[in-house]
């Protein structure tokens, strides 16, 4: 009976051992380099300082990193004769942006750490929350330790990133795909409270939608014509480099950019959300935490799997 004991109890200390050594933790880093997390900060505030828009670009980055096939940086690397680059995928193509600032950010921080440390998964987890500080929003103890992926999926891409023109049903199948519920949804999309989206995305909404209010098609049509000016940027909210409720105030006004804005408020299950968070910033914040840490928890690579990229735009 005593060696069952005794196994039992070894039993549950290898469980956790291997439970903490696998699963991600804020303080990863404070012992083999505690200078990481400044140095990002540190970067990300230069870079969004230059160019606000480039908060929206970096928080964006994680959010389609995390979809295909978890947060392990595959979005990050360039095609090979093996794969397609994921940056070639509809929801990324002349979209997704702020490679170089995550170029700088990697030869910093490996600069400082004196070796290659931090993944750059992790970089791109930890520049999302900093990207949201630096432009005026909540913060929260990004959880670390996720590895870098050595293959990307530009098909798995085209598959399961959200597209601007899905409706209600299409979204919540989308993310619960991921995991994540209704409340992670509309959170979630609340990070369209930053940035902007080109011509060509949201064109087909403020010509044909009757669910929009019409001296806002009427305002975006101005930038955006029938034909040609595809790259033409509109805001999602009238404040796009302030982290704020502006954006759900907005879809209560019918005046969400893309299609798939307004679908959460459009007499659907998400209407009452949505009102919350336009009135309610305190809530909004906090839900939008739980959330950005609950995203960033999808299918990370840990332990021994994958690798630490010397470069996030290939592998070792």
């Amino acid at each position: 009976m005593a060696s069952l004991s005794n196994f039992l109890l070894h039993a549950f200390l290898w469980l956790a051992l291997a439970t903490t050594a696998f699963s991600l933790s804020p303080k990863f880093y404070d012992r083999v380099c505690p200078q990481a997390l400044p140095a990002i900060k540190r970067l990300v505030k230069a870079a969004v300082h230059r160019e606000p828009r480039m908060g929206a670009s970096l928080l964006r980055l994680h959010f389609h990193d995390c979809f295909v096939n978890g947060c392990d940086g595959s979005l990050l690397l360039d095609s090979t004769p093996a794969f397609e680059t994921e940056k070639n995928a509809r929801g990324n193509l002349n979209s997704v942006r702020g490679f170089e600032v995550v170029d700088k950010i990697k030869a910093e921080v490996d600069r400082v750490c004196g070796r290659p440390t931090v993944s750059c998964a992790d970089i791109l987890a930890v520049a999302a929350r900093d990207s949201v500080v630096a432009l005026g929003g909540p913060t929260w103890k990004v959880r670390l330790g996720r590895r870098d992926s050595t293959t990307a999926s530009r098909a798995l891409a085209d598959t399961v990133l959200p597209s601007a023109s899905m409706d209600l049903p299409a979204l919540i199948d989308n993310f619960k795909k991921q995991g994540l519920n209704q409340r992670d949804l509309v959170v979630l999309s609340g990070g369209h409270t930053l940035g902007l989206s080109r011509c060509l995305i949201f064109r087909n909404r403020i010509y044909n939608a009757t669910n929009i209010d019409p001296a806002f098609a009427k305002q975006r049509r101005a930038t955006c014509p029938r034909t040609g000016g595809n790259n033409n940027l509109a805001p999602f909210d009238p404040t796009p480099a302030k982290f704020d409720t502006a954006y759900f105030k907005n879809l209560v006004k019918q005046r969400g950019l893309l299609t798939s804005d307004q679908a959460l408020f459009n007499g659907g299950s998400t209407d009452q959300l949505v009102k919350t968070y336009s009135l309610n910033p305190d809530v909004f914040w906090n839900d939008f935490a739980k959330s950005m840490i609950k995203m960033g928890n999808i299918k990370p690579l840990t332990g021994k799997q994958g690798q630490i990229r010397v470069n996030c735009r290939k592998t070792n």
